[in-house]
């Protein structure tokens, strides 16, 4: 058992999320007491609160007296509110790895039990994607099978008032979780990303697949339609592949059927280059980035009229495409605003 007595102060206490547009995310972790004691001192998270999770639909209302008999289906878990302009999914669910052993099923520490599984109940359907992928990296460093849930979360019910911050009120109570690695989560403390450089030549061909160098820096066309971003449309903003930079923002792109990725503006004008192009018997207008000269498109005359009437069609080649809940994490916290911007 580990005790404690000494855990660190809660940095939470010290940030303000009055006003904040907070995320929701359910964790199942073993005794609920250590990890949400745990959880609620990672720098971000705004609140938590301990529950039975993803049990039998038929309860209405579940006791923890029925949780510990293991017939319920219901895990013990903490419901975690957490600030994405503070800290990624990414970094939450980094957090919640040093607190279990994800290979074990219905075991976590000394308590034995389907309802001391681990799970990671998701509100959010766009956070799926991130989960899977954090699980697929997490998995590479384990030697067997990940046995973690990862479901939608159908159903909970708040535990008991005397469950609530239990480790606070009884500081020498019993714990599972060692709290020696809350000082590694640093994304509240990210520095954005202010400036961006063009690599040389011998490191774009490292960097870039052949694909991505051969649009970006010999003007070739990808296929319509097979491309990796033509039918993404989750909150996000699209940076160029070669220098980092953020060109396009996700509330831009829309479905124009031309089998590539379509925006009706970039982020700002002066961040593209308009070049006319006459190659295979047409006249059109090529885009490249200004900074890294990279090759992005094309933009026409006949986008949706609402939203200026352009269509700047673009390769998947060119970008890299940052999910919201990332953009803190690799340093875009400062474009966080446009993403959150209403489609025109």
């Amino acid at each position: 058992m580990i005790n404690p007595a000494h855990m660190p102060e809660n940095p939470n206490l010290a940030l303000d999320y009055e006003g904040k547009e907070l995320q929701t995310i359910v964790l199942a972790g073993g005794c609920f007491w250590g990890t949400e004691a745990y959880m609620e001192r990672v720098a971000g998270v705004a609140g938590t609160r301990v529950v039975y999770a993803n049990g039998d639909p038929s309860y209405d209302k579940v006791s923890y007296e029925e949780v510990c008999t293991g017939r319920t289906g219901f895990a013990e878990a903490v419901e975690v509110e957490y600030d994405p302009e503070k800290i990624s999914l990414n970094t939450l669910l980094e957090a919640f790895f040093k607190t279990i052993d994800p290979t074990v099923k219905n075991r976590q520490g000394n308590d034995v039990g389907s309802q001391y599984r681990t799970g990671i109940y998701y509100v959010n359907d766009l956070h799926r994607e991130t989960i899977d992928r954090f699980i697929e990296e997490k998995q590479k460093e384990y030697s067997r099978p990940i046995v973690t849930e990862v479901e939608p979360l159908t159903n909970l019910f708040p535990a008991e008032d005397y469950h609530q911050k239990y480790l606070d009120k009884n500081p020498g109570g019993y714990c599972h979780v060692s709290f020696d690695t809350l000082s590694e989560h640093k994304d509240v403390e990210r520095e954005p990303r202010t400036s961006f450089t063009v690599p040389s030549d011998e490191e774009l061909k490292l960097k870039l697949n052949e694909l991505q160098y051969n649009v970006t820096q010999r003007d070739y066309t990808e296929p319509p339609y097979r491309n990796e971003y033509d039918e993404v449309f989750k909150p996000g903003i699209y940076v160029d592949i070669v220098s980092e930079q953020p060109l396009f923002v996700s509330t831009d792109k829309y479905d124009s059927g031309c089998g590539w990725p379509a925006f009706s503006k970039p982020i700002d004008p002066d961040l593209l280059v308009e070049i006319k192009d006459t190659s295979h018997g047409m006249v059109r207008t090529e885009v490249r980035s200004k900074l890294a000269d990279s090759h992005l498109g094309h933009v026409f005359n006949d986008g949706p009229v609402e939203a200026g009437g352009l269509r700047y069609c673009i390769n998947s080649a060119s970008l890299r495409f940052i999910p919201r809940e990332d953009m803190i994490k690799e340093g875009y916290g400062d474009w966080i605003a446009l993403v959150d911007e209403e489609a025109p």
